[in-house]
This record gives C-alpha cells, sequence and structure tokens, in this order.
C-alpha cells in the first residue's frame, strides 16, 4: 500500500518540476521570441536579455538552431527592466527610399535606421512583431484587423502574421495613405 503522504509529495515534485521551464531550448522554424515567452509564461524582453548574446541588437532576428537559456518568470522579470528599445531617429520618409518591402526584410523587421519606418516600429510595437495591444492592434505596427485586410492582409493570419507579411502591408498602406496612419499618433 502507498502512503498518501508519499503520493502528495510525488504530486509536488511533478508539479514544481512542470513549473520550471528547461533551462535551454533550440530555436525551430517560426519561433519568435514572443512566442517562445508565452509558451514558458515569462516576458518576451526578459528572454531576449537573457539572451542578447546569442541574438544580437536585433530582437525580431532569431535563427533555428540557436540555443537560448530560459530564464525564470521572476528572473525575466527583473531582466526585462533593462530592455530598451532601439531609440528613433525621426525623419519624414523620402520619395526615393521609400518603406522597406517584404522582400528587402525577409530576414526580419530591417528597416533603415532613421527611416520613417523604423521609428513606427519602435513607438508602436517596440520592435515585437508578435504583440497584440488590448483594443485589439497587432504587430509591428499595431494594424487594427480592418487596417490589415483593407491593406492587402489576410484575415487569416491576423494576430500571427510572419515578419515579411507585416512589412508589406506596412508598404501597401503607406503607398496608399503616407504616414497619415501613423504620425498623428507616434510623432513620426
Amino acid at each position: 500500500m502507498i502512503h498518501p503522504a508519499a503520493v502528495l509529495t510525488v504530486t509536488e515534485v511533478h508539479r514544481e518540476a512542470a513549473a520550471k521551464p528547461p533551462a535551454e531550448i533550440v530555436v525551430r522554424h517560426g519561433d519568435s521570441l514572443s512566442g517562445i515567452a508565452a509558451r514558458y509564461h515569462i516576458v518576451w524582453p526578459g528572454l531576449y536579455e537573457a539572451n542578447r548574446g546569442v541574438i544580437g541588437g536585433n530582437p525580431n532576428l532569431i535563427n533555428p538552431g540557436q540555443h537560448l537559456r530560459i530564464p525564470s518568470a521572476k528572473a525575466a522579470l527583473r531582466l526585462a527592466t533593462a530592455y530598451r528599445p532601439p531609440a528613433p531617429v525621426v525623419s519624414q520618409p523620402s520619395a526615393a527610399a521609400g518603406p522597406v518591402t517584404s522582400e528587402a526584410s525577409s530576414a526580419g523587421s530591417s528597416a533603415p535606421a532613421g527611416s520613417f519606418q523604423q521609428c513606427v516600429i519602435s513607438r508602436e510595437s517596440g520592435g515585437n512583431a508578435q504583440v497584440m495591444n488590448s483594443t485589439g492592434h497587432y504587430g509591428l505596427y499595431q494594424f487594427s484587423e480592418s487596417t490589415w485586410v483593407a491593406n492587402g492582409g489576410s484575415a487569416g493570419t491576423f494576430g500571427h502574421a510572419s515578419v515579411a507579411e507585416q512589412n508589406q502591408v506596412f508598404a501597401n498602406t503607406y503607398a496608399a495613405s503616407g504616414t497619415s496612419a501613423w504620425a498623428p499618433y507616434d510623432g513620426c
């Protein structure tokens, strides 16, 4: 016969083990920092800061095969206080340069430093491509679902679109409306 106290101890050990994230994970194709952080119930800026040396300066650019350390929730919160998004350099886009298209940024949201696009990314999402705010605005540029669809975004990918698709919808919106969708709100 198993003593009830022994069963409780085993259950508690299993609960504790389930609550602890693994010490390290390997990035898979399609992973994002925010997605990984959500899986382990931690904040993505803390995950980024714990792995800045592996990831580099762009938190939106993680690569399959990278080994990331998963901090505890408490450590992630503490590390997140050190996170600072890249400071935007406010400038108006030139007609010749235009916004970055999906072909130019397929590796990540690599908008040119100092561009209108980079300013919007910094002010709207802090560079988190998968962030959803409390009013339902999503992604790098914080599109509403109606604006997303009206400017070529797929209704089926709203809320989990690739960076390339987000950049393409930004380019479409910018081509149709210029800076008016963001400038009054962001100061870009």
